[in-house]
């Protein structure tokens, strides 16, 4: 198993791999040895190691992929986000609002320290909350 692959996320659980990981010869990605199923010794796998997702390509851990051939895969997914604007497959904007919400709160709260910070005038602080509101 090569260093790099601490860097990577296990396919199965999406924690991150380390020594006791396999790599699958057909997609190149990560798996956890207990999360492959494999029991006994690694080493006889190692080189022949094929994960769920590619042996069962239609449901790969409560996920649903399609394959669009060469292959690649692609995943079937509710919602995603693209270019920092939320799309469901209903159509509705109802993830957008929530996400632009959540994302709002997340600014605001940075900003805490800086709102209750008695160094800075309390004009400034007024206006910067004015602001973000």
């Amino acid at each position: 198993m090569r260093q790099e692959a601490v860097r990577w996320p296990c396919e199965v659980c999406s924690k991150g791999v380390g020594s006791n990981s396999l790599q699958c010869t057909s997609c190149q990605k990560w798996v956890h040895k207990k999360c492959s199923g494999i029991k006994g010794s690694m080493s006889k796998v190692m080189k022949s190691f094929i994960c769920r997702g590619c042996l069962n390509p239609v449901i790969s851990a409560g996920r649903t992929v399609v394959d669009i051939g060469a292959s690649a895969q692609l995943e079937l997914v509710d919602k995603f986000c693209y270019l920092g604007d939320m799309l469901s497959v209903d159509g509705d904007a109802d993830a957008a609002a929530e996400a632009r919400i959540r994302i709002g709160w997340n600014k605001f709260r940075q900003l805490v320290p800086l709102l209750t910070n008695k160094d800075v005038s309390l004009i400034m602080r007024r206006r910067l909350y004015s602001s973000c509101v």
